[in-house]
């Protein structure tokens, strides 16, 4: 007989996305994040793009693939944009807001994930300005394997960046 509580055990679910994220090397940020906020509790990501763009779509898979819950709205994201307060400058392809922070662009879920748990102050979001080949929804097969350096920043209320984190 099994005594074993069945909060003790993940879920079958939980275990594949533990085991896809610990493949690409994303489990302890998940596992941390998801530890702050409890098991389903960490913020739905609301993404804002166009329907008929590939690389929105691969980013949203990219998002849900590392244990984030999303709600995508398909209809363009520059009103989200303006209304969600990101300077035009570092515009992307698609807008997302996830808890009180803004992501505008292919962001990486590791990026997303340490900026709910560490909570910059005055912080707005994270933006990947333009579609950097090699960055999350911009890495498909169509692009042979290259990957383009780019720097996610950390963007400030007041409209200026820092860099966040590179990738090189």
């Amino acid at each position: 007989m099994n005594t074993r509580n069945s909060l003790d055990q993940p879920s079958a679910d939980l275990r594949r996305k533990l085991l896809a994220l610990a493949v690409f090397g994303l489990a302890a940020p998940v596992v941390g994040a998801a530890g702050k906020f409890g098991k389903d509790a960490l913020p739905t990501v609301d993404v804002w793009k166009s329907p008929d763009c590939g690389c929105c779509k691969d980013w949203v898979r990219h998002l849900e693939a590392n244990g984030l819950q999303v709600r995508v709205h398909d209809d363009g994201n520059q009103e989200a944009r303006a209304r969600l307060g990101m300077p035009i400058r570092y515009g992307s392809c698609h807008t997302a807001k996830v808890g009180d922070f803004v992501l505008e662009g292919h962001v990486p879920a590791r990026e997303v994930l340490r900026l709910l748990k560490d909570r910059p102050a005055g912080a707005l979001g994270l933006a990947v300005p333009a579609m950097p080949i090699g960055s999350p929804g911009m890495d498909g097969p169509e692009y042979k394997g290259r990957k383009d350096p780019y720097d996610v920043l950390l963007v400030q209320r007041d409209g200026g960046a820092s860099v966040y984190q590179s990738y090189r």
